[in-house]
């Protein structure tokens, strides 16, 4: 798009707010035209206030103004080191844009509808109310009743079309899968049972995968770049057969994805490595670990790492830049060095809780896991002992019975506590072999819950709340869910914060009570979580020329000591759908998408919208909701 087209693009999302236009282009300096904006934004709100603006329509109209009032602010500028009123103005005036970076269509969009949301023109909400709205008793509880019947109906389409491991399908063909496996490596079925054969038998190249399931030219290419590179790579052979033996993903896209790292990330990581290492540590984890193996944010609770391996690695992994390999044997701490770890834990006695997590530290030997768990019980101030794993779901022949009961000894009712969190990541992934592991710990008293990691490959509508629905079925309490970490390498994966907002309000939120106990949370590096659904404790500061917004995090501990906020710089809205677009067009796996995938309206202004984009971006899009 040349200078005079981006000109001409701007100025119609100006004729949106004759206001705001006027400002641009008085010919001032950047800070009349700042205080020019700022009065007309004060008396907006002022005119809003005396207004009849429908409640939803008069709430979006506020929270934009706030939101531009924080963009606009100098304080903002500086955190970014970015003008967007400046930007605006170069756009606007600038004879050519050679120093200047070209607005995306991404940064168009997200003006857009910032302007429909300042003018109450958000176009989100129906003309009427509805029906049952306007009658009283027993008729407007019917009307209403039907509503909601077809609220449920709407999300249960959605959720019915991701298939379940517990499906009888999926059993027949997984059952398929093992067979072929066990064929190749000439095992049994006893093998197959044992846990210590699956980790010998980790599939760690391209060639045993290729043989084993089909594989697309970027998935064959990015296994055997990671390989060369020494970036860590492996799958179980039962993990494996969860996948589907055609590579078109049309079932199995977020298994894959869990392990089967992209082309792009795996270039990323290799520069990344080559250059500056340590920018890999999103979560500052060197500046929080007072001791070798232990990681403490939080003043109750501690991180103890006695392994930094897993029999595979999430793609995703917050410490890939600590994992050497998949079941790597040099990966446990000594046991000096747990001994160290575990004595710092019995000298700070303000800790009541320890995580126990990597790695994954169900990979250590029955011996280890109990040397550890009996040294932490002699602890008295600990009170409660929380095992972080994923062994439920990639693992599942680890909960031996002989572990379960190991394990078990310690969880003394009224004293000590101990719980299983585990890590579900798609309802694909539910097989009778994880349930069954997962009800061993329920017959013996300890509690299992899941931290979801929300990435784009379980982002589309309803699929979170399918994975909520068969958790709870299967005794598995959902207690997080993670925004993707910001991390370079895994952009892929990333979704935006009002996606994940989104998610909870408009669809979680339809389920019952019982199946969405999940906490929305971002970490905040060398803090810890921010818990989402507080927007109090976060502030967009502003919005990119490639449609990024910026925001400010505050610290968890904000209402008890000065601490540091944090900028975080989202990935885009619309980039973030047109990847969707290009998976849907590519194997057929987002297909379900819908045009309210983005009807993005949690966060802070009606910005989030974008009901043009979605028309344009999904090709499925047909039915609304509600």
């Amino acid at each position: 798009m040349d200078e005079t087209k981006i000109r001409n693009k701007l100025l119609r999302i100006l004729d949106t707010a004759p206001a705001l236009k006027e400002a641009f282009l008085s010919n001032t300096s950047v800070d009349v035209q700042r205080e020019k904006i700022r009065d007309f934004l004060s008396s907006l709100i002022v005119t809003t206030y005396d207004d009849e603006t429908q409640p939803l329509e008069w709430i979006l109209v506020r929270n934009a103004i706030r939101v531009f009032r924080t963009i606009l602010s100098p304080r903002s500028e500086k955190l970014v080191g970015y003008s967007f009123l400046q930007y605006v103005n170069d756009l606007l005036y600038k004879e050519n844009f050679k120093e200047i970076e070209k607005p995306s269509p991404d940064f168009f969009a997200e003006l857009e509808h910032l302007f429909r949301g300042l003018m109450g023109k958000s176009g989100i909400y129906p003309d009427k109310p509805p029906v049952y709205s306007k009658h009283e008793g027993k008729k407007a509880a019917k009307l209403r009743s039907t509503d909601l019947s077809r609220m449920a109906r709407g999300a249960n389409q959605f959720m019915d079309r991701y298939p379940c491991g517990l499906d009888n399908s999926a059993i027949r063909k997984r059952s398929a899968n093992k067979s072929r496996i066990l064929k190749y490596f000439n095992a049994t079925e006893q093998e197959w049972n044992d846990w210590k054969w699956q980790t010998r038998h980790i599939i760690r190249n391209a060639e045993t995968l290729k043989s084993l399931v089909k594989l697309t030219p970027e998935e064959y290419e990015a296994v055997i770049l990671a390989r060369e590179n020494r970036i860590p790579f492996g799958i179980a052979p039962y993990y494996l057969s969860l996948m589907d033996y055609q590579a078109d993903r049309k079932k199995d896209y977020a298994i894959r994805a869990q392990v089967i790292p992209p082309l792009n990330y795996v270039h990323k990581l290799k520069e990344l490595r080559e250059t500056h290492e340590s920018s890999m540590d999103f979560m500052l984890e060197r500046d929080t670990s007072p001791i070798e193996g232990i990681t403490r944010r939080y003043p109750m609770i501690v991180i103890l790492k006695p392994i930094l391996t897993c029999p595979q690695i999430c793609v995703y992994c917050q410490r890939n830049w600590e994992i050497e390999d998949v079941y790597s044997p040099n990966a446990a701490l000594s046991r000096e060095k747990l001994d160290n770890a575990i004595q710092w834990i019995a000298d700070t006695p303000e800790i009541r809780e320890v995580l126990i997590t990597g790695g994954d530290p169900l990979l250590l030997s029955n011996s280890k896991i109990e040397y550890m768990l009996r040294k932490l019980s002699h602890i008295e101030h600990v009170e409660r002992i929380r095992i972080g794993t994923r062994t439920p779901v990639t693992l599942p022949q680890r909960m031996t019975d002989s572990l379960v009961r190991i394990i078990s000894r310690f969880h003394a009712p009224g004293k000590r506590e101990i719980l299983i969190v585990t890590h579900f990541e798609h309802v694909y992934e539910i097989t009778p072999q994880s349930m069954n592991a997962i009800q061993k710990f329920l017959r013996n008293g300890i509690k299992v819950y899941n931290q979801l990691v929300y990435t784009r490959y379980n982002s589309r509508k309803f699929e979170a709340a399918a994975l909520r629905l068969k958790l709870c079925l299967i005794g598995v309490t959902p207690y997080y869910t993670f925004n993707t970490k910001g991390k370079e390498e895994t952009d892929d994966y990333r979704t935006p914060i009002p996606r994940l907002l989104q998610e909870q309000q408009e669809e979680a939120r339809l389920l019952p009570g019982s199946a969405r106990t999940d906490e929305i949370v971002f970490n905040v590096p060398g803090l810890g979580k921010n818990y989402l659904r507080a927007v109090q404790h976060r502030d967009v500061i502003s919005l990119l020329p490639d449609g990024r917004r910026v925001y400010e995090f505050h610290p968890w501990e904000k209402k008890l000591h000065l601490a540091d906020t944090y900028i975080y710089t989202d990935v885009s809205i619309y980039k973030y759908l047109k990847r969707l677009k290009a998976a849907e067009s590519h194997g057929g796996k987002y297909k379900l998408v819908s045009n309210h995938l983005v009807l993005l309206l949690m966060e802070n202004t009606n910005v989030q919208a974008l009901l043009s984009t979605i028309r344009r971006l999904t090709v499925h899009a047909r039915s609304k909701l509600y």
